[in-house]
């Protein structure tokens, strides 16, 4: 005769099986694991709420593993036998392994509430964004407007390439990592957008001559065009980007670049309206065309895109 399983029984499998998917997918969303894929910005997922859930889900799941451990009595049995005869090999042996299942399970909640970091989490938490620097005031990295041409990109760091190519005898295609390996610099530099806002924010990245000495560049070209993820571009001359130490930008108040800020890279193109300040740049492109024209500058918008300036070209 088939015995059916009693119903409390089943109710606590179920809460198992609900909580441990639960520490699973929060554990995910607090690494941002599940966001790069699902296009979702990490700036708009209450991590509060996120870590509450995962802070209770994981303890309550192995209380439920436990509890119905107890239900079924198997260890409590064995534990009695291993009492009652030590000498039975056959029974220390099963206690010896319900003590490993629980150690195991005890690990792989540890893993995903995020006690064993991965160096990027690490380093997320050290990512402060900064208020003031060598005293100076600075705005905030939420100060921006969101003004781009199809809004924010969302670019997967792992599969990320920027191709340097053009007048130049040695065309490059760098993955994130390999951009970050060029010197550093920092410089606090104000972004005024033609709306009539600006930001004062303390910058940081590469310098854009780094890049075109490994591209070797050749010498009759004299512009560089940008292009970015969503398809924008424009253009500044070779000269004002080496004379000015233009940098190529992975980080804004000590902070990596937001995903509405340009992630993975946004131009800092200083003393230039901000439809200069290119995110998300894929391309970058050494040209001898120094009428080039980008997204708004064929609007009308001035190509030298000086703030002491006027900002359409004159009719």
């Amino acid at each position: 005769m088939k015995h059916n399983r009693p119903w409390y029984k089943i109710l606590i499998i179920i809460c198992m099986l609900i909580s441990f998917i639960l520490v699973a997918v929060t554990g995910t969303i607090k690494s941002k694991g599940l966001l790069q894929p699902l296009h979702i910005p990490y700036d708009s997922i209450p991590l509060n709420v996120i870590s509450s859930i995962h802070d209770i889900t994981g303890p309550l799941f192995l209380i439920l593993v436990l509890l119905h451990l107890i239900i079924q009595r198997h260890w409590f049995i064995a534990l009695f036998k291993i009492i009652s005869n030590p000498k039975s090999l056959k029974n220390i042996l099963l206690f010896i392994l319900g003590v490993i299942i629980m150690a195991l399970l005890f690990l792989i909640y540890n893993s995903l509430s995020g006690r064993f970091r991965s160096s990027e989490e690490i380093k997320e938490l050290e990512s402060i964004e900064i208020k003031e620097y060598e005293g100076e005031d600075l705005s905030s990295i939420t100060d921006f407007r969101e003004n781009s041409i199809k809004g924010p990109q969302y670019i997967d760091r792992n599969t990320y390439k920027l191709k340097i190519h053009g007048l130049t005898e040695n065309e490059l295609n760098l993955s994130y990592g390999e951009v970050l390996e060029f010197d550093s610099y920092k410089k606090v530099v104000t972004l005024h957008c033609v709306e009539g806002w600006s930001t004062k924010i303390l910058w940081e990245g590469i310098l854009l001559k780094d890049l075109f000495e490994d591209a070797k560049v050749k010498q009759n070209a004299n512009t560089v065009i940008f292009r970015a993820y969503d398809g924008y571009s424009t253009s500044l001359p070779l000269d004002f980007i080496s004379d000015n130490d233009i940098l190529l930008a992975c980080k804004m108040n000590n902070v990596e670049l937001p995903t509405e800020r340009g992630f993975p890279f946004q131009v800092v193109a200083e003393s230039k309206w901000g439809y200069k300040w290119v995110k998300w740049v894929t391309e970058i492109e050494l040209s001898d065309d120094e009428d080039y024209k980008g997204y708004w500058e064929n609007a009308g918008y001035n190509q030298d895109a000086d703030i002491e300036g006027p900002i359409f070209e004159d009719k």
